[in-house]
């Protein structure tokens, strides 16, 4: 009977979990290394990115904050290109080129511009430093030192310096972008005597060039105040840029924290912390939305637009691309992070060629025992171990039943060769001796020495064609005639065969009453023959004053034919021998005990031949009931019919 294993025990469904856990991790890992690495080289190429497009975007907006137009801009664009490997190029708001780092272009600029270059409008993602304005501190305009008054601020601040060192204080002369000198001063409080002592805020008072600027864009404040009803408004510059200042107020010099500082701060609307002089209003006033405060502040911020935009570069189109004229740069991987996809890689090759190894050498273990096993099969005892209950288990389990069947069979045919050997033996030797006797003038050739070698032939041949049948069966080559048979006539001539030795036995043999007809198809021989070898066995084994007792009954859609005896019994040891060939449980093997011992080994087989079966159950001094169960037809079933 084929074992059936359990699905979660299959060795097919563990050998494709285990080729997914391998594949699932395998590609995980790969993946996930993959991922890792490459955002890692994207996100450090994107940091690099736009740290190169800031620098260009910082340095072509200080260029459009110091000049008019972009008709020089073509040696720092150039520059920019070599310095990044990238293609830079510059267009009007009609995408006309006004600039680029190949002349005439590389290639065509890309459809969407990187930035907008406007030293009056300033991206504060690329160039946080614009100010809430977004004007950049470098757009100086009429705000400019000239070279006179440069010299004389430096004098006058280089002399400040020396006066404040002198009475102890760290001081410090500097230049801004747009050359004004100044004075940072650490410790130093706004109000101190000492920064007075010093014309410390001498170095803030405008210069005439910045006060005529000052005057101008108060104009244009006041002209963009009035339509409002509101203004005049008198400007000054703060640390907070231009400034409205408030009636009554002093000019003073800016301070803070650690001391007084003569740089000009880039805040809103101021000129650049290059060009305009600090004039802070005391206290800056803090515009509130939506009151007068803020439309000054807002007036501020254009006037400064309106008066800057004659001195700035008009505003460009930024376009930066690679080579072949892609706004993003090539995505090239770094050598580390090559090392380090091979290395992760070949670490996953060598976790899954381990994995494999240590499963294939789990199934190959067993295989190999089996193996060895199966090229030794003349060894005493050979099992393999079974080491689950997949199917290499039930393989080896088929296995150890293959063998413990394989040594019973051998055994049985040592035996059975012993077996016929000394049945055979018996009556030739029988025959052999009365003949040598009459040969030798001992015996004289009557009719009884007749009739007993005659008895002793037909044992032969008896014997001969029981091995005959055994042997037809063993081949498959055992042929039944079949035929409708009544089972009533078959069991009176089976009764009428063995009566007159039951009779000489001194057992009564009887017939049971049928409550009804029936007939199977069956071979009427091969049937008779088998019912009275199970008559014969019951006579042999049933003491003189028993009985055998043969009955036949329906079961469904089996007919049952059962031969009952009241003889010694069979001990429950010998029950599962009793259909083996020559086995006898009297082993002296004496003729008035028992038989050839092939007789109920050929019932087993006729039963089969018909598609029954034939059993046996019995206690030791109870008798035993030997029940042969062969299948009706359909249409025998169907006809029969109890009587009552």
């Amino acid at each position: 009977m084929r074992r059936r294993v359990p699905l979660r025990k299959s060795l097919l469904v563990r050998l494709l979990a285990a080729s997914i856990l391998v594949a699932v991790c395998s590609v995980a890992a790969t993946a996930w290394l993959a991922v890792n690495t490459t955002s890692r080289e994207i996100q450090q190429e994107r940091v690099q990115t736009l740290s190169e497009d800031a620098g260009i975007y910082e340095a072509l907006l200080g260029y459009a904050a110091t000049h008019r137009t972009w008709d020089d801009a073509g040696p720092v664009l150039a520059d920019l290109a070599n310095r990044t490997g990238r293609h830079v190029a510059l267009t009007d708001q009609g995408r006309q080129p006004l600039a680029g780092s190949a002349a005439p272009p590389a290639s065509p600029v890309p459809s969407k511009a990187s930035a907008v270059i406007d030293p009056l409008a300033v991206d504060q993602t690329l160039a946080p430093g614009g100010g809430t304005t977004r004007i950049d501190p470098r757009a100086v305009g009429p705000f400019a030192l000239t070279p006179e008054e440069r010299a004389q601020l430096r004098s006058e601040a280089a002399a400040t310096a020396d006066c404040l060192r002198g009475r102890g204080f760290a001081a410090e002369t500097g230049t801004d972008p747009g050359g004004r000198p100044n004075v940072t001063v650490a410790g130093l409080a706004p109000d101190d005597g000492n920064a007075t002592a010093c014309a410390l805020p001498q170095l803030s008072a405008p210069t005439p060039s910045e006060q005529k600027a000052l005057s101008g864009l108060g104009e244009l404040v006041d002209a963009c105040l009035s339509p409002a009803g509101l203004g005049p408004v008198k400007l000054g510059i703060g640390p907070v840029g231009v400034v409205p200042i408030p009636q009554g107020s002093q000019v003073r010099s800016p301070g803070h924290s650690s001391g007084p500082s003569v740089t000009p701060p880039g805040a809103v609307g101021a000129p650049g912390p290059a060009a305009a002089p600090v004039v802070t209003p005391a206290p800056v006033p803090k515009p509130n939305p939506g009151s007068a405060d803020q439309a000054v502040v807002s007036c501020i911020d254009a006037g400064r637009r309106q008066q800057l935009t004659p001195y700035v570069a008009p505003a460009a189109l930024l376009f930066i691309s690679d080579s072949n004229g892609t706004t993003a740069p090539a995505f090239h991987l770094t050598r580390a992070g090559a090392l380090r996809i091979a290395g992760v890689t070949g670490l996953v090759l060598a976790l899954t060629v381990a994995l494999s190894v240590l499963l294939a050498a789990r199934l190959v273990r067993p295989l190999r025992a089996l193996t060895d096993a199966a090229q030794h099969p003349t060894e005493p005892h050979a099992r393999v171990p079974v080491t689950g209950d997949d199917e290499i288990g039930c393989l080896a389990t088929a296995f150890n039943d293959l063998s413990e069947r394989r040594e019973r069979i051998e055994e049985q045919r040592k035996a059975m060769v012993s077996d016929v050997a000394h049945e055979l033996r018996t009556p030739l030797s029988n025959i052999r001796g009365w003949l040598e006797a009459t040969q030798d003038g001992v015996a004289v050739p009557d009719q009884s020495l007749i009739a007993s070698l005659l008895e002793e032939a037909l044992l032969l041949q008896h014997i001969i064609d029981d091995l005959r049948d055994l042997a037809a069966a063993d081949a498959g080559s055992f042929r039944l005639h079949r035929e409708p048979v009544r089972i009533a006539e078959i069991l009176d001539q089976v009764a009428e065969a063995h009566r007159a030795r039951a009779e000489a036995a001194g057992v009564r043999l009887s017939v049971l009453p049928e409550d009804g007809e029936a007939e199977l198809t069956a071979d009427p021989v091969r049937l008779r023959q088998a019912v009275g070898n199970l008559v014969d066995n019951a006579v042999r084994h049933t003491p003189s004053g028993g009985s055998v007792t043969v009955g036949a009954r329906p079961a469904g859609d089996d007919l049952v034919i059962e031969v009952t005896d009241t003889g010694t019994g069979i001990g429950p040891d010998e029950l599962p021998h009793l259909f083996d060939r020559f086995w006898r449980a009297e082993k002296s093997r004496s003729r008035q005990t028992g038989g050839s011992g092939l007789g109920l080994a050929i019932v087993r087989q006729l039963a089969h031949a018909h598609g029954g079966t034939v059993a046996a159950t019995s206690e030791p001094g109870g008798g035993a009931v030997f029940v042969l169960r062969l299948p009706l037809s359909a249409e025998a079933a169907a006809l029969w019919t109890p009587t009552g």
